[in-house]
């Protein structure tokens, strides 16, 4: 019923913009004017094309209520802007005579027709064919993902002629409305048509490679499951975890989850209503964290090379026939280093330079207390580096991470397990900063060493590493029989894009769920993010009140709250919720644009952590900075915003080196200092605590707003620092046209 109702309102949209782009068309062959201006300024007044015009654009406010309802996947706010936007330009054309009767009336209803003809057409074509990325005809795709790269300009400038137009109009415009088409959509324009028209090169870039993507393996090893049709999605499984977890505490909450149909931007409500659930009790926390793990390995296939399929649960329960070999590699480095060193700036800072540096930190907001005492007395105790390091086995799950301490390890002497893919280029890699080291290498291999050549480097490399997918339980096998009685400590650093963290994450937590419960002294890492939710002490709650009222009186917050309409620069500050143990303090670091699947495969590491703890395993689990590494400023976007960012006291963006070096010395502190939140007897009110300490999150916690309603702001603020002639180009382009539509 719902694709038989958009089949109908897309056949009726294009239909309808097909009338307005043939009819707009006709007035430019026929006019016995001269000039393109003058052909242009004759549109509106052609024929039916002002009612047809009308009429059109006017059904374009269902897609608000679509959006609204869930029946398209649109993020509501967007397309309430988008539609928005040009309705009040139709309101304009439609009942002012100059801004009908100029060249930039015409410019726009041709620019507005020819981009919505092949758009409701390719969704036409999308909901009939069933696949809007590669089974709609390409010609059809290609306009659908290319036009607006020529029609968003001058559809823009025409919009802004009629605005400017309409604005001198003394038959149309009151003080009131000059102001507002005059001046304040302008400044609208300004800020809103980068965004717009980089959303859409995003969308191009996406669509385009997913349309060439090839056809994807048969599935092997830990995968989503197939869903009613027959894919392999991971919305309603995604959902169906968190709602899991939600009613183990409390059963309405979980059907709440359950019920909502827009899940990909709905997700964060039931995140925090899971987090302000289970502050209720330590109890609550744990018996969530455990249901919605259970869920997981529940729903999970685990697909093996004959193409028979169980769950995950069942297949790491499962004997296995097979095994992975040993390799090794020793250093051969000579300099190995004894103390803690952090790089900030260009420089190396160690001593009392580190702890200046910290100190600073601290006072201006970027990290918390607790963890700037930590990283102090990493400095104060050296022998941490210099001896207990060189005493410790470390496996790195994704060891070749680019927020892994796989390197700094390895100068400080250590022994490492190291955990990546069966590439060899990766362990060209990875062998060739272990023999430049003064520490040692193990490795998984696929074969006996004692039938090949292990000297051979090549051929080494070929056989060296594993797949955390597909070979999930043999690496399980492997590690809990390596090196019998030493004491482990397993960090879950691999990542991937998208569905794919949630696969890796659940992988590594079958690893380390069964080293922990199996393994005597083993203790584990993580690396948490800022943007998640999490719980904060009153201090950083504090201080960002403190911020939101100091930042709250600027000009620039101001004019951004109040045209955002709540979704630009929310207020970062919450009410604390009540629960066992006192009022707990919330921080809602989410960024919407990371996905579902993001949150959940962060937030499965959460669980993890919290139960290891409760059963007397070492946890560390410190937050780690927003950092500039190459997987997030790939994407321009994320880079223009994390230029911006500082500006919204106390951000601060680090360094990958900065970063590792820093979650490395909280990693040293947990693992040696008794009193450390990451020991289990060191009592914590709440499970949820446990990411309380240690927090090095770069600002997040204590800036006035969101960190997800900042980022438009942020790339504003970049344009106009680092970028000043784009925004000079903008600007005297938009000056250009605002003379002319005065002029006339």
């Amino acid at each position: 019923m719902k694709d038989l109702y958009l089949i109908l309102y897309n056949s009726a949209c294009c239909v309808g913009w097909a009338g307005v782009l043939g009819l707009s068309i006709c007035s430019l062959v026929t006019s016995d004017k001269a000039s393109l201006t003058d052909k242009l300024a004759e549109i509106h007044g052609f024929q039916e094309v002002s009612l047809l015009l009308t009429i059109s654009q006017s059904a374009a406010l269902l897609e608000i209520v679509h959006a609204v309802l869930g029946l398209v996947r649109s993020p509501v706010m967007v397309t309430f802007m988008q539609v928005m936007s040009r309705i009040v330009a139709l309101v304009a054309v439609e009942q002012s005579i100059d801004a009908q009767t100029q060249w930039g009336a015409g410019l726009m209803i041709l620019s507005w027709s020819m981009v919505e003809v092949p758009r409701y057409a390719f969704y036409l074509a999308a909901i009939v064919t069933g696949d809007a990325t590669k089974k709609t005809p390409y010609p059809l795709f290609w306009l659908r993902y290319s036009l607006f790269a020529i029609l968003y300009p001058t559809g823009i400038v025409g919009e802004l002629t009629v605005f400017f137009a309409a604005a001198k109009d003394p038959a149309f415009a009151s003080p009131a409305i000059a102001f507002f088409y005059g001046k304040l959509l302008f400044a609208v324009y300004v800020v809103g048509s980068p965004f717009m028209i980089m959303n859409m090169v995003a969308n191009r870039k996406s669509a385009f490679k997913k349309r060439f993507a090839k056809p994807p393996p048969p599935p092997r090893g830990l995968c989503w499951p197939v869903d009613k049709k027959g894919e392999r999605s991971s919305t309603e499984v995604n959902r169906a975890i968190v709602a899991a977890a939600l009613s183990a505490m409390d059963e309405s909450l979980g059907q709440k989850c359950l019920k909502e149909r827009g899940w990909r931007f709905g997700y964060v409500k039931h995140l925090r209503a899971m987090v302000e659930a289970q502050c209720a009790s330590p109890e609550a926390a744990i018996k969530s964290a455990q249901a919605g793990i259970d869920k997981a390995y529940e729903l999970f296939e685990f697909v093996y090379p004959d193409g028979k399929a169980v769950s995950f649960k069942e297949a790491m329960s499962a004997k296995n026939s097979e095994k992975y070999y040993t390799g090794f590699v020793q250093g051969e480095g000579s300099s190995k280093k004894d103390k803690l060193e952090v790089p900030y700036n260009g420089k190396q800072l160690s001593g009392q330079e580190l702890k200046d540096q910290v100190k600073a930190w601290v006072d201006y907001g970027t990290i918390e207390p607790s963890a700037g005492e930590a990283i102090i007395k990493c400095v104060d105790n050296p022998k941490w580096f210099s001896e207990e390091f060189s005493k410790r086995y470390f496996v790195l799950l994704g060891a070749g991470s680019a927020m892994g301490p796989l390197k700094v390890l390895l100068a400080l002497g250590a022994n490492v397990i190291a955990v990546d893919l069966d590439r060899p280029g990766i362990w060209k890699h990875l062998i060739g900063l272990a023999k430049e080291s003064t520490g040692t290498m193990t490795f998984p291999l696929k074969e006996d060493p004692a039938t090949f050549d292990v000297k051979n480097e090549d051929a080494l490399y070929e056989r060296a590493g594993c797949n955390l997918f597909t070979n999930t339980p043999l690496i399980r096998d492997w590690l809990m029989d390596l090196y019998p009685g030493k004491s482990f400590t397993v960090g879950s650093y691999a990542y991937l894009d998208g569905a794919l963290h949630v696969q890796v994450s659940l992988a590594m937590d079958a690893i380390t769920r069964d080293l922990t419960e199996k393994r005597k002294n083993t203790s584990l890492a993580y690396l948490c993010t800022p943007t998640d939710l999490h719980l904060i002490p009153k201090e950083a709650h504090d201080a960002a009140a403190a911020n939101l009222k100091e930042f709250s009186k600027k000009p620039y917050c101001m004019f951004l709250s109040l045209l955002g309409g709540g979704k630009f620069l929310r207020s970062n500050v919450k009410k604390p919720v009540q629960g066992k143990g006192g009022d707990y303090y919330l921080v809602n670091g989410i960024s919407v644009a990371q996905g579902p699947n993001y949150a959940l495969a962060k937030r499965m590491q959460h669980w993890r952590a919290i139960i290891a703890r409760s059963k007397g395993c070492i946890v560390s689990s410190n937050i780690a900075p927003s950092t500039s590494t190459v997987s997030v400023v790939h994407n321009r976007t994320f880079a223009w915003a994390y230029e911006g960012m500082p500006y919204f006291k106390p951000f601060e963006i680090a360094t990958p080196d900065l970063s590792k070096a820093v979650m490395l010395a909280l990693l040293a502190y947990d693992l040696n200092d008794p009193s450390s939140a990451a020991n289990p007897k060191t009592p914590l009110s709440n499970p949820n605590q446990l990411f309380s300490f240690g927090s090095f999150h770069g600002g997040l916690w204590r800036c006035a707003y969101e960190v997800d309603s900042i980022g438009e702001a942020s790339v504003l603020l970049y344009f106009s620092r680092v970028a000043k002639p784009y925004v000079v180009g903008v600007g005297a382009l938009a000056v250009a046209v605002a003379a002319y539509a005065f002029g006339k």
